[in-house]
């Protein structure tokens, strides 16, 4: 077994397994509660038919049963319980069979980001090196070198997300090395400040609220992906001059992001499903105030990273006053 590496199963292979054991589960209870009820229906019905006294009798009276009462009983009992564990196996069965269908979905989906994401990395990475001559061959005073160098850090950005998509696609049954040790903070922060660029254009403002150092085994590049993920999605639906908080907080195993917004809130659709990939809501009513309706491949993107390395992520809560997300990370331990 190899060393200094852990296998990591794809968040869509753990939802079909969950999927799969809720309604196998459901249908092993059903059919138990069917075989119970019958089992109970039989032994009602023989004890209604024999007295308190033939049912303990050490022979059976032949003008009543064949044999006696209590091993009659007892035949019901263990019949009644292999009917249920028989139904359970084939529960189990019927709904395996039943999700194939949706793996093999979720693999042609995989395949066609996977393709996808190899057709984009080569002219991403052509323009990044046309944008590297570019900067190279302008004077040093040069005003629009500012520009040239944003454009190429917005390059470099896409690469990224290219990179992830095609990690995502192709992460089922990859083994994944572990990470150095990081400062989640630090990561927080340089998202939070890439953003706030974006936000100032609507007057919204970023507060990061993170008391204390946060040790992480998750690549740096990667937690900031993720909160200018959530940052996005924040700030699109956030109200003109209002605040986005992201709050740090340690505990002894976990770290946990929480980005809160005075944004509408998650509407027609069940905040679990936001981090689908493609998820839409249904449109709101007309004359209402405007909601969130489609979600991108972004917080998808999150789920597989955070799920990659461990983690998880979730939906707080969503109201009229607001939406704050949450993404948890194992805490690794100090040096």
């Amino acid at each position: 077994m190899t060393r200094g590496k852990r296998f990591v199963t794809d968040s869509d292979t753990l939802a079909i397994r969950r999927a799969s054991r809720l309604v196998g589960t459901r249908i092993a209870i059903a059919c138990a509660v069917v075989v119970v009820v019958v089992i109970v229906a039989v032994f009602v019905y023989i004890l209604s038919e024999i007295s308190p006294g033939e049912l303990f009798e050490p022979v059976p009276d032949t003008d009543n049963l064949q044999v006696s009462a209590v091993k009659l009983l007892r035949a019901a009992a263990v019949l009644g319980v292999a009917l249920i564990v028989l139904a359970g196996v084939l529960s189990w069965q019927v709904t395996h069979r039943a999700v194939q269908p949706l793996g093999e979905v979720l693999r042609i989906q995989r395949s066609f980001v996977a393709d996808a994401s190899h057709e984009l990395r080569t002219p991403l990475a052509v323009l990044d090196a046309r944008l590297q001559i570019l900067q190279r061959t302008l004077p040093a005073d040069d005003p629009s070198s500012s520009v040239v160098a944003a454009l190429r850090s917005d390059a470099k950005d896409l690469i990224h997300i290219v990179n992830d998509l095609l990690e995502s696609a192709e992460i089922g049954g990859a083994a994944v090395q572990d990470a150095v040790v990081v400062d989640l903070v630090a990561a927080v922060a340089a998202a939070a400040q890439s953003m706030a660029l974006i936000a100032v254009d609507k007057h919204v403002i970023i507060e990061l609220d993170a008391p204390q150092p946060a040790p992480v085994r998750v690549p740096a590049s990667s937690i900031t992906r993720c909160v200018v993920a959530l940052l996005d999605n924040a700030v699109r639906f956030a109200p003109r001059d209002s605040a986005i908080t992201v709050a740090v907080a340690v505990t002894k195993k976990t770290v946990a992001v929480t980005v809160r917004d005075q944004g509408p809130g998650i509407q027609g659709i069940d905040p679990a499903r936001i981090f689908d990939r493609f998820a839409h809501s249904a449109p709101p009513d007309a004359g209402g105030d405007e909601s969130r309706t489609g979600f991108g491949i972004g917080l998808s993107l999150v789920r597989e990273i955070v799920v990659r390395y461990g983690g998880s992520v979730h939906v707080v809560d969503s109201t009229a006053a607001g939406t704050a997300i949450c993404l948890t990370v194992p805490r690794a331990k100090s040096a």
